[in-house]
């Protein structure tokens, strides 16, 4: 496992005028970001010292952040944590954090790509892995069910009958 940095939310916007942030959530919702002291912000660190649930994600006051300017500032910045810092997982658990990057290959030994993102439809995680690129040009994409797929410590595994 390597120890890099992991997105948790997005700064979207100001709130108010004493320097609250409006935030975009990619975890566990706004009580989760109180396990976290701090949050790199660019090469920035930023000091939590409040967060609640808002509009469409959270509001958190940070204490580096003192006014409606400065918190429209940074807008657009990702807060990340180290990997390090999640909790430990359960069987069968995942960070995409860990996956995205990994190579795959089907469990007939064909090298098909990497995972590059994975999505969420409501019936089940799909990964989306590329093809390597032929001739210059981008590689091809396909999505996978996670349930074909059997992740290792430095790659993944793909049924071949949902290769394309």
């Amino acid at each position: 496992m390597t120890d890099k940095p992991v997105t948790l939310a997005a700064i979207v916007g100001a709130h108010g005028v004493a320097g609250d942030v409006r935030l975009k959530l990619f975890g566990e919702g706004a009580e989760s970001l109180k396990n976290y002291k701090s949050f790199d912000a660019a090469g920035r660190i930023l000091t939590l010292k409040s967060v609640r649930p808002g509009p469409n994600g959270a509001v958190a006051r940070f204490a580096e952040v003192g006014d409606r300017g400065a918190a429209e500032a940074l807008r657009g910045t990702a807060l990340t944590v180290p990997r390090s810092a999640l909790p430990p997982l359960g069987e069968g658990e995942y960070y995409h954090a860990d996956i995205i990057g990994l190579p795959c290959l089907s469990n007939e030994g064909e090298v098909l790509g990497e995972i590059i993102a994975i999505e969420n439809f409501g019936a089940g995680d799909i990964i989306e892995v590329e093809r390597p690129p032929v001739e210059g040009k981008k590689g091809k994409r396909f999505m996978v069910p996670m349930h074909a797929v059997t992740l290792e410590a430095e790659r993944a595994l793909i049924d071949a009958i949902f290769v394309e």
